[in-house]
């Protein structure tokens, strides 16, 4: 089982997008999916034209009300199963605050599962709070979605920063495995000189003790397409809206590269991480272990005074 955040503080940058339409290609690719909706905005929620009142558990009941994963789940579609949101998710984090083990809930309930699972996809919060601090506790990669755009640049560099403090104090376990460009026009010199300047940044990664040292750029770029604008308003997946649209053919072609991932990657059972063999996370007073990381590294669309993320960080 692949348990992935899809994280990124910016708004707007194709998160809700990609975790829809790349589980739905890899579901019809007969791989047995999990979306979670960690977002109280609920816009995966509301994609598909759910309403979480109408079921007897919500993300909500199994972060604050002890409800098993099992118990919420959502048959969705063949090979996909869900976990909805809701409004009430919107003061979870003031409630978290007082829970002992608040950070590690989530990774709690999916460990405890015990149904076969090929992929879980976790929808983030445009936040660093406490909702995405249980995505990135539970997950064991983060995939970042992003637009070749500047501002872009400087919201990556604080979530890269709040990644290395997750990865050293709650969850060793976890990478930064995949970068994929959204909302991507190839007309543009501004994507050309974003895409280049961060292939320069993440290639000077490549022998550092950082998390995302092996992540891979993906190659599949998602194109502007209307119809992937157009298909949450019928409540369809990309493949079930318009199947023969440049956005289908583009999720898929990302689906394959995740699953060569997986084929590469694949690990021998004994060498598989638990929560038992991971460092006890650790109480500051019962706050939050993890703040709003200040902005020491900034990445730039200069490549060569691009900062390393973890540098002033102790």
């Amino acid at each position: 089982m692949r348990i992935i955040a899809i994280a990124n503080q910016k708004g707007g940058v194709g998160k809700t997008t990609t975790t829809v339409n790349l589980a739905a290609a890899l579901a019809e690719k007969g791989n047995r999916v999990i979306l979670m909706d960690l977002d109280p905005q609920a816009h995966l929620t509301t994609f598909f034209g759910l309403d979480p009142s109408q079921y007897e558990h919500s993300c909500y009941d199994l972060l604050l009300k002890s409800a098993s994963l099992d118990q919420c789940l959502i048959q969705l579609r063949e090979n996909v199963q869900f976990l909805a949101s809701g409004i009430d998710l919107a003061g979870a984090e003031q409630e978290l605050v007082t829970v002992v083990g608040r950070e590690t809930i989530l990774r709690d309930a999916i460990e405890a599962y015990d149904k076969p699972v090929d992929y879980v996809f976790i929808d983030c919060p445009p936040s660093l709070g406490l909702l995405t601090l249980n995505a990135f506790g539970a997950a064991q990669e983060v995939f970042i979605p992003l637009q070749p755009h500047f501002l872009s640049l400087q919201g990556l560099s604080q979530l890269l920063e709040m990644l290395m403090l997750v990865n050293r104090r709650i969850n060793p376990a976890l990478s930064v495995s995949g970068l994929l460009f959204c909302m991507y026009d190839a007309r543009t010199s501004l994507s050309a000189e974003i895409v280049g300047d961060i292939e320069t940044y993440f290639e000077q990664q490549r022998d550092t003790d950082t998390p995302w040292k092996d992540i891979t750029l993906f190659k599949t770029r998602i194109r502007r397409n209307v119809k992937l604008a157009e298909s949450p308003s019928h409540g369809k997946t990309i493949f079930e809206y318009e199947p023969n649209c440049k956005g289908a053919e583009d999720y898929l072609s990302l689906a394959g590269e995740v699953i060569d991932m997986t084929k590469q990657h694949e690990l021998p059972a004994d060498t598989v991480q638990t929560s038992e063999s991971l460092p006890p996370v650790v109480h500051a007073e019962e706050k939050t272990i993890i703040e709003t990381p200040a902005p020491e590294a900034q990445l730039t669309t200069q490549p060569q005074v691009a900062k390393d993320p973890t540098q002033g960080q102790s």
